[in-house]
């Protein structure tokens, strides 16, 4: 006979299910899982299918009322979204799972897997697994909505500037390039003396303006026009329009200045030359290489104008040349620039090689030009300057040319150069074949000035192949080393090119 050497452990009955007659373990509703499952859905009334609206244009989900949100696909802000759209029916159950089911991306369904539990007969919890499907539907943003409207907008900035040459605008279009503020613009428009910049918001406006002021020389007024107004809320609608003239000064070009500012400046010269217009107006004086920056505030107190337009440049040959030795500065004299070299040359025209007619004069390219070099200027001498501070000078004082910058084979640089700039998105009347001149000075600006280069996004052009940067008998060029690989998607993860993407 065999003894228990312990207690017997206890053993829990089965009883039969009420319904189909199962053994299974004792529950407070006397029922299997299959026939309590049958008997109650937790589930009931909550939706097996729902709709959210999608912006293609900017790739946002809108949650109710008024919002868009930015969501990537199976992320955490899609999935609150999605049980955002069932939560008054999820108060009744308590809520244990959610997640997604993989879908196409281009199917236009997201699947939520939800598990949930509730209390049903005689205090037992059931448990249920469950799928709700939700279509994308397709709907613009009231933002792209506008955008695609072009003629909705808010706020304007029309930017001016009163001279015959786009050097500055050219220059002004890459820096707005480089810092992406185009992208915030509904439309832009070019106009005969400028652009035109639209906005949907006055704070986007405003944020161009001041760019503006702190790139480029300028200065600026605004002003609103009242559109609707709204007497029981209290609400304006203005329409904003801002002003923002540049200072009628591009590079290259002869300016006259008053005796008190040239006096300010360190007593230097009253005709001066541009050499760069940047955050400030650049002169230099051609006989004594002194430099002076002019800032807006100055400019705007003693205005002067260009006595010559581009149009007026005239082509001399060097005849003789020879560099001076650095002058003695006089009293007061402001600071001389080290990347010149001052120099006295003999020049004639090429239109007058017939004649022994030769000018004199001082000129700061003396590190560059060499008897025989072709050298482009405006004739003072043989001009007639309406101008109101040149005409009370003394004509002992005035040179007879002032020499601007080297000439090259024009053709030749375009076939050599191996790089390009990218433009703006704008609408245009045309480019005739003034602009197109003058945009291939500011291209050659570019090459000559490396200062100017910094501020300004350079890409190589795989069409034209490269050659040696060692080639110094030519004109100047940009390095390989300052050009900018320009980037092109061909395919991304959601198909070909220019494919509209639901992923990130």
């Amino acid at each position: 006979m065999e003894y228990m050497t312990g207690p017997a452990a206890p053993t829990q009955g089965n009883i039969l299910c009420c319904q189909c007659g199962v053994p299974i373990p004792p529950n407070p509703a006397n029922m299997c899982v299959g026939c309590l499952r049958a008997q109650v859905d937790i589930t009931e009334g909550i939706p097996k299918q729902g709709t959210l609206h999608f912006c293609k244009q900017c790739e946002r989900y809108l949650q109710p009322p008024g919002t868009w949100i930015q969501c990537a696909l199976e992320s955490r802000e899609l999935l609150a979204l999605c049980l955002k759209k069932i939560k008054a029916s999820l108060s009744k159950v308590r809520l244990i799972d959610a997640g997604f089911i993989w879908t196409e991306p281009h199917s236009k369904r997201l699947k939520l897997k939800l598990t949930v539990q509730k209390e049903v007969i005689n205090g037992a919890v059931l448990e249920q697994v469950f799928v709700v499907e939700y279509i994308v539907q397709s709907q613009m943003c009231e933002d792209c909505h506008r955008i695609e409207a072009k003629d909705f907008w808010k706020a304007v900035v029309q930017v001016r500037q009163k001279t015959l040459h786009k050097k500055t605008f050219y220059y002004l279009e890459q820096l707005i390039l480089k810092h992406r503020l185009h992208q915030n613009t509904l439309r832009i428009k070019e106009i005969h003396d400028g652009l035109d910049f639209y906005y949907s918001s006055k704070q986007q406006a405003q944020k161009m303006v001041d760019f503006l002021q702190c790139t480029v020389p300028s200065r600026s007024k605004s002003s609103q026009r009242l559109i609707s107004h709204d007497i029981h809320s209290n609400v304006y609608n203005y329409k904003s329009t801002f002003s923002v003239e540049i200072v009628p000064i591009c590079k290259d070009n002869v300016v006259c200045l008053s005796p008190k500012l040239a006096q300010s400046l360190g007593n230097m010269s009253q005709i001066c030359v541009c050499i760069r217009v940047t955050s400030t107006i650049h002169l230099i004086d051609p006989s004594t290489l002194q430099i002076a920056e002019i800032d807006a505030n100055t400019y705007w107190r003693h205005p002067f104008n260009s006595l010559f337009h581009p149009k007026q440049l005239e082509e001399f040959i060097i005849m003789d040349i020879s560099r001076v030795q650095e002058k003695k500065k006089g009293v007061g004299a402001g600071a001389r620039s080290n990347k010149h070299t001052l120099a006295e040359a003999w020049v004639r025209k090429t239109s007058e090689l017939n004649t022994d007619h030769q000018y004199f004069c001082c000129t700061h390219l003396g590190h560059i030009l060499n008897p025989g070099d072709l050298v482009l200027g405006f004739d003072l001498a043989n001009c007639n300057l309406n101008d109101e501070f040149a005409n009370k000078m003394n004509p002992h004082n005035i040179p007879d040319v002032v020499l601007i910058k080297k000439s090259y084979d024009r053709t030749k640089r375009q076939r050599r150069r191996n790089w390009k700039l990218k433009e703006l998105e704008r609408d245009r009347e045309g480019m005739d074949t003034d602009d197109e001149r003058q945009y291939q000075d500011f291209l050659e600006d570019l090459e000559e000035d490396e200062a100017i280069r910094k501020n300004v996004n350079i890409y190589r052009n795989a069409d034209i192949p490269v050659e040696s940067d060692t080639d110094d008998d030519g004109p100047p060029r940009i390095s390989l080393a300052e050009m900018l690989e320009d980037l092109h998607i061909s395919q991304d993860a959601t198909g070909g090119e220019g494919a509209n993407m639901m992923t990130e």
